[in-house]
Order: structure tokens, then C-alpha cells, then sequence
């Protein structure tokens, strides 16, 4: 039980990561909220994969879930960014 939440969150932070570095321009959202939208990608795109025919049939590392949880943690993360905005110091007004 453990070690399958310390794995979601390893893959979360790396889904997510990767999602941000394929993303133009900066983001300005947190380590855990990276977290929690890389895991959410990571599960989707898994989903997703399936959903539509994908099957391992050799074993091994499943390539085509990864990369389509990535596709899906960039979007998750851009509807994040669009919907609270960016919170960046340099877009403030200066009063």
C-alpha cells in the first residue's frame, strides 16, 4: 500500500515535470501541485490507453500510457495555469 503511493507520487512528480519542460513559457505552480497533476495524467493517459486497444504484450516498460500521460499532464496543467492565472510579479502593477 505504501510503496504503490510513494510509486504514484514518483511517477506523478516525473509526468509532471516533463509536462512543464514541454510547456512554453513559465509556469508558476507548485511542487505539489506537479505532483498531483503529473499522478493525474499518469492515470488518464494509462486509461486512456487501454480504453483504446493499447496492450503490453511483452512486459516490460509500457512507453505508449507514459508518453500519452505526459500529452495529458501538459493539457491538465495548462487548464491549471489558464484558470488561476499567473500569479507572476512581473505582470503586477507596481503601486
Amino acid at each position: 500500500m505504501i510503496g504503490t503511493i510513494i510509486g504514484a507520487v514518483v511517477v506523478g512528480l516525473i509526468v509532471g515535470a516533463l509536462a512543464r519542460l514541454i510547456m512554453p513559457g513559465m509556469q508558476n505552480i507548485g511542487v505539489i501541485m506537479t505532483v498531483l497533476l503529473g499522478a493525474l495524467g499518469s492515470f488518464l493517459g494509462t486509461w486512456v490507453s487501454y480504453k483504446l486497444g493499447y496492450s503490453n504484450q511483452n512486459g516490460g516498460f509500457k512507453i505508449i500510457p507514459f508518453l500519452v500521460g505526459i500529452i495529458i499532464a501538459t493539457v491538465l496543467i495548462a487548464v491549471y495555469v489558464g484558470i488561476t492565472g499567473r500569479r507572476n510579479s512581473a505582470t503586477r502593477p507596481v503601486r
